[in-house]
C-alpha cells in the first residue's frame, strides 16, 4: 500500500481549523437546519464551483474536515474515512460506525467502478419468525425499533477499513484525528440536532436507555439546546482505539463484546453473538447500471433496491421526451406512473440475492419498454402490479409493502486525480434503536426486514434469515458518459431516496438544471400509492391537475438529504440539499 505522509500538515489544518469548526456548528451556516423527519427551515443554497476536488456532505464541520484532507494531499478514499467520522459525531442520529453504508467508487487509475456492500447483517439464530408477536401477529414496527432486538451486525467501520487500505493513501490514525480532538473537546449541537432530540423524547423514547439519555439530554433530563458544547469522551476514546487497531478490536475484541452485551436490553433484547460481529464481511458487487440518453446511470445492487429501481424508472421515461416537456403537471405525471411500476417490482422481487434468486431480467431494456407501455399520459393507472421479467427461475414470492423510514445520511466526493465517491450511510431511522454503547449509536436495520414471513401461502423476498441482509433503498449513484464519471449523487429518506435520486437525475440530465437548481426543486414522489407533494412548495399546485388524472394526492414534508457532484467543462459543480444543513466545498 502506498502512503503520502501528511502528519505534519494534518497536524497544522485540523488544529487550525477545529476551533473554526466548533463555532461552525453554530453558525449561520447551521442555524438554517431541519430534521431528517421533518423539514424545519430551507435554506437558500448556490452551487459551489471548482477545478481540482470537491467534498458536499450534510453538515459543515463533515464536509470542512473532508474539504481539509483533500487540501492536504489526501484522495477521495481518505476524504470519505474522515468524513464519515465526522458525521458519525456531528450528526449522530443519520449514521455512524453503529450502522451500515453501501460505496460506490471509480478508480480514476484503473478506469473501474466498483460497488461495495457494507449492510448490516441478521444475526445466524434469526429466524423467518423473527418480528412476529406472541399473538401470531407481526409485531407493530416502532415497537420493534426500540431496543437490542433490532440492531444487525455493523458493517460501516469494516467497510471503511477495507476500502482505505485499497484506495486510500494518508495515514488512517491522521483521517481519525480531527473527530477524535472535537469528541474529546466538543462540539457545538447544531439546531438540527438539537430540535431532532426535543422531538424524539417522550414517545419517541429517545431518553429510554441510560447512556443515550445522558449523552442527549442535561442532568434535569431536558433535551440538549442548539448551542451547547457537547464532548463524547467515550467515542473519543474508541477512536483512538481504531486509530491504533483499525476494525479488528470492533468486531473481534472488546468493542465487539461491548456491543453484544449493549444490545440485550431489558425491551427487546438482541441475540448478536460474538461469532456474528467476527464473521461480517464486506463484499464488493458489481455495480448496478442501467443506460439513459447516452448515459450509464450506476447504482447498487441488492442487498439495495436503490440502483435496480431507480434504472428501472429512469429506463421506463427513456421513452418519454421529458426534456420538451420540462417540469410541470406532465412530466410529473409520467414520472409517478413509471415510479409505480418499479416499486411493484421492487416490492416482489428485490431482496438479499445471496438469499433469494431474483430475477435476471429487472433492467433488461425490452422489458422495461413493455413495462413503460403501460403507462397512459391522461390518466393515472393506480396501484400498479408486478411484471414478470425475464429469468431462468421460478421462483415465486409474495410482495412486502415494508418501507424504511426516514433518517441516514449521504456524501460525495471527487478529488484531484479523478477518484469519486458516492456513499449512502445509515442506522436506519432517526437515532436507530435508542441503544448507545461507546459513544455512538446502534443501529435499528433488522426493522427493513419484513415483519410478516409470509404472505397467502408464499414466502417474501425480504423476510429475515439467519446471516441474511435487509433490503434497503439507498441509492448511491455514479453517472458515466463515454466511459468515464460525470456525477456523483445520492440521498437519505427512507423508501423515498429512490424517488429522490431519480427525480434529481431527470433535472439534471434531461432539463439541463445547474444541480442545486435541481436538489431544490420540490419534490414529486410515488411508492406505488398515493402521490406524495411536498408541503409548502410549488408541488402544491399540481394536486389539482395531478386529481384529475385520477391520483390520489397527498401534501407531506418531503426531507430528502441530496448531495451532488457534476463535472461539466472541466470544472466540478457542487450542490447540497437546502432541506439540511450541508455544504459543498472544493478548490
Amino acid at each position: 500500500m502506498r502512503y503520502i505522509e501528511i502528519s505534519k500538515k494534518r497536524h497544522s489544518f485540523t488544529l487550525a481549523s477545529l476551533a473554526a469548526l466548533v463555532l461552525l456548528s453554530g453558525s449561520a451556516i447551521a442555524q438554517e437546519t431541519m430534521q431528517p423527519e421533518k423539514t424545519v427551515a430551507v435554506e437558500q443554497k448556490k452551487s459551489v464551483t471548482a477545478k481540482s476536488f470537491m467534498v458536499s456532505s450534510a453538515n459543515p464541520i463533515a464536509s470542512q474536515i473532508g474539504y481539509d484532507v483533500l487540501k492536504a494531499g489526501g484522495n477521495a478514499m481518505d476524504a470519505a474515512v474522515a468524513v464519515q467520522f465526522a458525521l458519525n459525531l456531528v450528526e449522530p442520529q443519520s449514521s455512524g460506525i453503529g450502522g451500515g453504508a453501501f460505496a460506490l467508487y471509480w478508480d480514476a487509475k484503473e478506469q473501474k467502478l466498483t460497488s461495495f456492500d457494507g449492510r448490516e447483517k441478521a444475526p445466524m439464530a434469526a429466524t423467518p419468525d423473527y418480528w412476529m408477536g406472541d399473538d401470531g401477529k407481526p409485531v407493530k414496527w416502532f415497537d420493534a425499533v426500540v431496543g437490542g432486538r433490532s440492531v444487525g451486525v455493523p458493517g460501516t467501520l469494516k467497510l471503511l477499513d477495507e476500502m482505505h487500505t485499497r484506495f486510500g493513501q494518508s495515514d488512517w490514525a491522521g483521517l481519525i484525528e480531527p473527530t477524535r480532538q472535537l469528541a474529546a473537546d466538543g462540539f457545538k449541537v447544531s439546531p438540527r440536532l438539537a430540535g431532532l432530540i426535543e422531538s424524539s423524547a417522550g414517545k419517541r423514547k429517545l431518553d429510554l436507555f441510560g447512556p443515550t439519555k445522558a449523552y442527549f439530554f442535561d442532568e434535569d433530563g431536558l433535551s440538549l439546546k442548539a448551542g451547547h458544547l457537547l464532548k463524547n469522551p467515550a467515542f473519543a476514546a474508541n477512536l483512538a482505539n481504531i486509530q491504533k487497531n483499525r476494525s479488528k478490536d470492533f468486531y473481534e475484541g472488546g468493542l465487539a463484546q461491548a456491543i453484544v452485551e449493549g444490545v440485550k436490553t431489558e425491551i427487546n433484547a438482541g441475540i448478536l453473538t460474538m461469532d456474528d460481529m467476527k464473521a461480517y464481511e464486506v463484499k464488493e458487487r458489481p455495480a448496478v447500471c442501467a443506460p439513459y440518453r447516452g448515459y450509464e446511470i450506476c447504482g447498487m445492487g441488492p442487498p439495495s433496491s436503490g440502483g435496480l429501481t431507480v434504472g428501472q424508472i429512469l429506463s421506463m421515461l427513456s421513452h418519454f421526451d421529458m426534456k420538451a416537456m420540462g417540469p410541470g403537471l406532465e412530466s410529473s405525471h409520467l414520472f409517478t406512473e413509471a415510479a409505480r411500476l418499479a416499486y411493484a417490482d421492487r416490492g416482489l422481487y428485490m431482496a438479499d440475492s445471496d438469499f433469494v434468486d431474483m430475477p435476471e431480467g429487472l433492467l433488461d431494456q425490452a422489458y422495461l419498454k413493455e413495462r413503460a407501455w403501460l403507462i397512459n399520459s391522461e390518466k393515472s393507472m393506480g396501484k400498479a402490479t408486478a411484471g414478470t421479467p425475464p429469468s431462468k427461475n421460478q421462483a415465486r414470492f409474495a410482495p412486502d409493502t415494508q418501507l424504511e423510514r426516514p433518517g441516514t445520511s449521504h456524501f460525495s466526493i471527487v478529488d484531484a486525480e479523478g477518484n469519486m465517491v458516492s456513499i449512502t450511510t445509515t442506522i436506519e431511522t432517526g437515532f436507530g434503536s435508542r441503544v448507545m454503547v461507546g459513544g455512538f449509536l446502534l443501529n435499528n436495520e433488522l426493522t427493513d426486514f419484513s415483519r410478516s414471513p409470509e404472505k397467502e401461502g408464499k414466502p417474501i423476498a425480504n423476510r429475515v434469515e439467519g446471516g441474511k441482509r435487509p433490503r434497503s433503498s439507498m441509492a448511491p449513484t455514479i453517472v458515466l458518459k463515454d466511459g468515464a464519471p460525470i456525477l456523483a449523487i445520492g440521498s437519505p429518506g427512507g423508501s423515498r431516496i429512490i424517488n429522490y435520486v431519480a427525480q434529481a437525475l431527470v433535472a439534471i440530465l434531461d432539463f439541463g438544471l445547474d444541480p442545486q437548481d435541481a436538489l431544490n426543486q420540490p419534490h414529486v414522489v410515488n411508492r406505488n400509492g398515493a402521490t406524495d407533494l411536498e408541503k409548502g412548495t410549488s408541488a402544491e399546485e399540481l394536486k389539482d391537475g395531478l386529481e384529475a388524472l385520477g391520483h390520489e394526492v397527498k401534501i407531506r414534508d418531503l426531507n430528502s438529504g441530496l448531495h451532488a457532484i457534476l463535472i461539466k467543462d472541466g470544472m466540478l459543480i457542487g450542490a447540497a440539499d437546502p432541506r439540511r444543513e450541508g455544504v459543498a466545498m472544493g478548490d
